[in-house]
C-alpha cells in the first residue's frame, strides 16, 4: 500500500469515526449537544481535524443524514422482499418505516427535520437520497392505483408515515393503536 492509499485510507476512517460519534452523541444527548468541541474530545483529533473533513455541524447532519437514508433503504428493502404479496409488502413497508424512525430518532430527524445542505428532489439529490426514495417506490407504484402517477402515490404514502413518525414520537398519537392506523392507511390508499 503507498502512502497515499494509507493516507487515503486514514481521512475515510477518521470521517467515519466523526459521523458515527455525532450520531451517537445525537441519539444519547440530542443534536444540540453535537458541537464540534464535542466531537472533538470524544474522538480525541483537534477541531481542526474536524473541520479538515467538515465545514462545520450542517454538513456532520448530513453526513448522517445520507447514512441514515442507506440504512432505511436497505431494512426496507429486506422486509419488503421477505412479504408476500403487494398487501403485505406494503405493511411491511410502513411498519418498517415507522420502526426505523422510532429507533433511531436524531438520524431520522438529520435526514427529515434538520437542515443537513442536502438538496431533496432535485438534480443534485444525492443518490443515498434517491435511492431511499426508490426503495419507496419499488413496492408502492404496484399498489397506486389506475391512472395515478407512482411517483406522487409514493410522496404522498411516505407523507402520512412521515406524519404517523413524527406525531407519534411527539406523543400526539398513542401509540397502542399503531398497527391499526398502519391497516388503515393501507387499506385507504393502496388499491390492493
Amino acid at each position: 500500500m503507498s502512502v497515499q492509499e494509507r493516507k487515503q485510507r486514514e481521512r475515510a476512517d477518521r470521517e467515519r469515526l466523526i459521523v458515527t460519534t455525532a450520531r451517537e452523541l445525537a441519539e444519547q444527548q440530542g443534536w444540540d449537544a453535537v458541537t464540534t468541541r464535542q466531537l472533538s474530545e470524544r474522538i480525541e483529533y483537534s477541531q481542526p481535524v474536524l473541520y479538515s473533513h467538515f465545514r462545520g455541524k450542517r454538513e456532520i447532519i448530513g453526513a448522517v443524514a445520507l447514512q441514515g437514508a442507506t440504512e432505511m433503504a436497505a431494512a426496507l428493502r429486506a422486509a419488503t422482499a421477505a412479504a408476500h404479496g403487494p398487501r403485505a409488502r406494503v405493511i411491511a413497508l410502513a411498519r418498517t418505516y415507522l420502526d426505523f424512525a422510532a429507533r433511531n430518532p436524531a438520524v431520522y430527524d438529520a435526514m427529515f427535520q434538520l437542515d443537513g445542505g442536502l438538496a431533496f428532489a432535485a438534480e443534485d439529490t444525492p443518490e443515498p437520497l434517491k435511492d431511499g426514495f426508490a426503495a419507496l417506490l419499488e413496492s408502492l407504484e404496484q399498489v397506486a392505483g389506475d391512472g395515478v402517477h407512482p411517483g406522487l402515490f409514493t410522496e404522498l404514502f411516505w407523507a402520512a408515515l412521515h406524519g404517523l413518525a413524527t406525531l407519534t414520537r411527539a406523543g400526539r398519537l398513542p401509540p397502542q393503536d399503531a398497527d391499526r392506523r398502519v391497516e388503515l392507511l393501507v387499506n385507504r390508499l393502496a388499491i390492493l
